[in-house]
């Protein structure tokens, strides 16, 4: 284990080599029978996860890792949290599926009506990400009447053929033909322009491309505009504000509605209760899920009463799932949601974020390979480059060190790629997100040795 240079941790913990023999043993035996294709960060770190309290994670050999990791932002309340596993506990006792009203249902819609954005109040359920990007299509279709959507570069909305045209990367290579009416156009980027501009100076110019775009490409019948607030797969790339205020602009003047995807920005991932609120603007229509249920499959949508009761979406059993919003991830998100406001989860994403960002960007100036620190509350990026100054990023057999070293350390984060992404639990504390950045510091030490 190369952890000699860190000082005493605190929370993170290694006793054996990672992955521990227990570990390798249940992963060996779990890969003969699983398909391909599992998450990078398990098969690359090969740790078997026994149980896990607040932002920490230990594995079935005993050691205990700091994750900034989250399954994806989907532990927003990181791991055994009291109030979640009383509340979700007591609904399994009672009932657990069905599609009949219940208490937590109600209860949970009339809180999501409470803290959406502007005139969002109306909400349908889904259990999973793809589903409700695709339920979003449906329902702007049944609005709009239109068939056409644009999507962007680097965009990433789900994996189902549905939404697969909306993949902004080779995510969708060789799943052809894709969905026709699809098109996908520059995501406003800045440090990597495919326009070669620069902002503010261009007055958003990738928004102005979509108008030829349209013109162009498409037979000028477009339903929706799909866009993430902060691109989370691109790693965490965050637009300047105003963004999306142009782009409700643009809808306006060609007819379709916007629909921002909050799958991994909503529920105070970026220190708002929504993504869409940085750039204080209203969608026609959101996606909300990953820390919606706050480990539960618990996905949706939300948009305002006109546009929810377009028929055919509106039609008897045509905006509905047979999981999506059942009695057990009902409770889950409704006890998930009401923990985020009580404990003041939006503001320590903030506050806590704010503190990381800050050390991060000390990193920056230490280390010639890290081109570029970026984010908004929980959800931070670090790009690596090859040199100080380089777009260029950094060899992926570099990256992969840093995960390991990572990972040997006590830390958990998807350090495997150029552009780290890092989305701890809303619930991590300064102390703990500090110690975790001190693993990550000592990871970079390591692998600037090797360049």
């Amino acid at each position: 284990m190369k952890n000699s240079r860190l000082k005493k941790t605190r929370f993170a913990s290694i006793v054996t080599e990672i992955p521990g023999k227990k570990s390798q043993e249940i992963f060996n035996r779990e890969q003969k029978y699983i398909a391909p294709g599992t998450q990078t960060i398990a098969t690359s770190s090969k740790i078997v996860t026994a149980k896990g309290e607040g932002a920490i994670i230990e594995d079935v050999d005993g050691n205990r890792f700091i994750d900034f990791f989250a399954g994806v932002g989907v532990a927003s309340l990181g791991y055994g949290h009291p109030k979640y596993v009383k509340y979700f506990s007591e609904q399994l006792a009672k009932i657990h599926v069905g599609s009949f009203t219940t208490e937590s249902r109600a209860k949970l819609v009339e809180l999501l009506a409470s803290i959406a954005p502007g005139d969002l109040n109306r909400s349908q359920f889904y259990s999973g990400g793809s589903e409700a990007v695709e339920a979003a299509l449906r329902l702007a279709k049944s609005y709009t009447k239109k068939s056409e959507f644009i999507g962007f570069w680097g965009g990433f909305h789900g994996k189902t053929l549905g939404v697969v045209g909306l993949l902004g990367d080779t995510f969708k290579n060789g799943l052809g033909p894709l969905p026709v009416g699809i098109y996908s156009t520059p995501y406003a980027n800045c440090r990597h322009c495919p326009l070669n501009d620069t902002f503010p100076g261009c007055s958003f110019r990738c928004v102005d491309f979509i108008r030829q775009k349209i013109r162009f490409e498409t037979t000028n019948n477009i339903a929706a505009i799909v866009v993430e607030p902060i691109q989370g797969t691109n790693g965490n790339v965050v637009p300047p504000k105003g963004f999306l205020t142009e782009l409700k602009k643009l809808t306006r003047e060609i007819g379709a509605v916007l629909i921002v995807d909050e799958m991994i920005t909503g529920f105070g991932r970026t220190g708002k209760m929504f993504g869409c609120q940085h750039d204080e603007m209203t969608p026609d229509i959101i996606t909300i899920g990953k820390g919606f249920g706050g480990g539960f499959p618990m996905t949706g949508l939300m948009s305002n009463e006109e546009i929810i009761n377009a028929k055919p979406f509106a039609n008897p059993s045509g905006s509905s799932s047979s999981y999506g919003g059942n009695p057990i991830a009902s409770a889950a998100a409704y006890i998930t949601l009401r923990t985020i406001i009580d404990e003041g989860l939006v503001e320590n994403s903030a506050r806590v974020g704010a503190f990381m960002l800050n050390k991060l960007k000390s990193f920056q100036k230490e280390f010639d390979f890290i081109g570029d620190v970026r984010g908004k509350g929980l959800m931070i990026g670090v790009e690596l480059v090859k040199s100080k100054g380089s777009l260029e990023k950094l060899d992926k057999k570099y990256c992969q060190i840093i995960f390991r070293e990572c990972l040997n350390r006590g830390l958990i984060v998807m350090g495997y790629n150029p552009d780290i992404r890092i989305n701890p639990p809303l619930v991590i504390t300064e102390e703990i997100a500090e110690e975790g950045l001190e693993i990550l510091r000592e990871a970079l030490i390591y692998v600037a040795e090797q360049i």
